[in-house]
């Protein structure tokens, strides 16, 4: 916010507002560019007032009286731009002018924004996507707590100094519920939904400039965690006697061979399972988080999860393919599966995404075009992200060019040779 202002208030006539050979009194009000003007609803005589001075001749008690209630409205009004400049508001003529008048100013604010933001959004964002808003919601309103003393600030007042704050505020947040703070990626993608909560402030003619138009989001690339083969067939060789981590360990398998990720896993139903134009099976679904279509031949390991399950009551009852869990649950679950099966890496249900991505499809060979579409990525380099990091399939495309150079190369002296 601005610290610095340029602020004036001069008295002058308006000729053209007087009657009877008297001009009508206005008070000019002046902060930076802008300007206001206020008629006081008072008349002088052009001759008794002093155009250099900007107040009347004091020549008797009269104008003298007049005099006074000038500096009276002088210091009403002095007084109420001190209270936007205290209150660390967006002050201009016009909202000074207001506050003299009694005029309450409907502006918008932070709260109204974020209130409207994720009313309207309901029926477009998908209700993880949702979610994530309202953490970032959360901790926009602990800041402004922190930070202002207030819950809540004029949409005006946002500033290149508020993201800054806010920023720093997420990097210093000490969580009571868990002992990590946030990382450098958790830090911008809050500050990636507040910047869009914040365009759209701009559309909806709310506020002028956007505070992000200098800010830079600083997103640091990560390498994505996944499953080695050998890593993966430990857990699927590995039966356990407890019923709840046994089904956690199924669930993950499952979409460790169809790369669909827990909330369309939980929403399928047997009415997914169609017959393809090859003549097998195929689950054809629609991805939650982006509303696009996913096809994915079902793999031998997978069909097998798919039948133990499929006279489950709890999963009939449902009218789904498998028995419901929360997210939260599963995850705690497979904490286990990763302890029980000497697996070091932190073992997520979001995972067996990664694993299907890179050491069941694009380690053996599948296109990375056929990979992002059964994954439904919106762009394949969504789907790139994963093909860096699979080394194995990069070692193993250079020793096949190897062969085939060192194959041409004899062939090429057998030629010479006769």
């Amino acid at each position: 916010m601005r610290s610095t202002n340029t602020f004036g208030i001069h008295f002058v006539l308006r000729m053209s507002r007087g009657k009877n050979g008297k001009a009508a009194i206005y008070v000019r009000i002046v902060v930076n560019k802008s300007r206001s003007e206020i008629a006081l609803k008072r008349l002088i005589d052009i001759a008794d007032w002093n155009k250099v001075k900007g107040m009347a001749k004091p020549k008797n008690v009269e104008l003298k009286a007049l005099n006074s209630y000038l500096e009276e409205t002088r210091g009403l009004l002095t007084s109420h731009y001190q209270e936007f400049i205290i209150k660390k508001q967006l002050v201009t003529a016009d909202a000074i002018k207001n506050k003299y008048l009694g005029i309450v100013e409907q502006e918008n604010t932070l709260q109204s924004l974020m209130e409207y933001h994720n009313l309207h959004m309901k029926e477009v964002l998908a209700y993880g996507t949702l979610k994530n808003y309202f953490t970032t919601v959360k901790y926009l309103k602990e800041f402004l707590l922190k930070q202002f003393k207030k819950p809540d600030i004029y949409l005006t007042e946002l500033d290149y100094q508020f993201i800054t704050q806010f920023e720093y505020f997420l990097r210093t947040y000490e969580p009571t519920d868990y002992h990590k703070g946030m990382a450098n990626n958790g830090v911008m993608k809050h500050l990636e939904r507040f910047r869009k909560m914040v365009r759209l402030a701009v559309r909806l003619g709310w506020i002028e400039k956007n505070p992000f138009e200098l800010y830079k989001l600083r997103l640091q690339k990560v390498e994505r965690d996944f499953l080695t083969s050998d890593e993966l067939s430990k857990i699927e060789k590995k039966d356990f006697s407890v019923q709840r981590i046994q089904y956690a360990k199924d669930l993950f398998v499952f979409s460790c061979y169809t790369g669909i990720a827990y909330i369309d896993v939980m929403q399928l139903t047997p009415d997914n399972i169609l017959l393809g134009t090859d003549g097998n099976r195929w689950i054809k679904t629609t991805r939650e988080k982006t509303d696009t279509s996913v096809n994915v031949p079902i793999l031998p390991k997978a069909d097998a999860i798919i039948e133990k399950y499929k006279d489950n009551p709890r999963a009939i009852a449902h009218g789904t393919m498998f028995p419901v869990i929360s997210n939260q649950k599963l995850n705690s679950y497979l904490k286990e599966v990763a302890d029980l099966c000497g697996i070091k890496k932190n073992l997520t249900f979001h995972l067996a995404r990664h694993t299907f991505a890179t050491s069941v499809t694009l380690s053996n060979g599948v296109p990375i075009e056929t990979v992002s579409k059964m994954l439904g990525h919106t762009t394949i380099r969504t789907t790139q992200i994963y093909a860096k990091v699979v080394e194995q399939k990069v070692s193993q495309d250079m020793a096949n060019l190897r062969n085939r150079l060192e194959e041409n190369e004899q062939n090429t002296l057998k030629v010479l040779n006769g």
